[in-house]
């Protein structure tokens, strides 16, 4: 099975950000745990970070043809995009979406993600072990399907 893995604006600055919120595990060492989780579990990964909101979309509309789900962190575009939604709806994949931070102590404005509806799981504050969970959930999920 394939997994698409996508990161929105800013997360490419893991690492670089307010630690006490995200630790301080690097944007390539996130990407190199979901590598390792997966092939564990035998699947594989498409890696994708964009700042823009488009490009995201563009990756989702070309690549969900050939995944069989998807891990998201759309970043703050969590908290107002319905086109990245839209998006995700259309691939008809399960997704998971995953926060670093806790979102829902953060922030009014954090609070609420519109993406979150379009996904079977949302993880939040768990740091990087947020993403090994959504592995696993989205491989657990994955499993019961075949």
């Amino acid at each position: 099975m394939n997994l698409l893995l996508i990161h929105g604006p800013n997360l490419n600055r893991f690492g670089e950000r307010d630690a006490a919120q995200y630790g301080s595990v690097t944007f390539a060492q996130i990407e190199s745990l979901v590598v390792d989780e997966t092939k564990k579990l035998g699947h594989g990964v498409k890696k994708f970070q964009s700042n823009h909101e488009g490009a995201l979309i563009d990756f989702l509309q070309a690549e969900s043809k050939n995944a069989h789900g998807i891990i998201i962190n759309p970043g703050a575009l969590s908290h107002y995009s319905y086109a990245l939604y839209d998006a995700l709806v259309d691939t008809k994949l399960p997704v998971v979406e995953v926060h670093l931070s806790d979102i829902k102590s953060r922030e009014a404005w954090r609070r609420i993600s519109v993406t979150a509806p379009a996904c079977i799981a949302q993880i939040s504050g768990k740091k990087e072990a947020g993403y090994s969970e959504a592995v696993a959930v989205l491989h657990q999920h994955l499993s019961k399907q075949v």
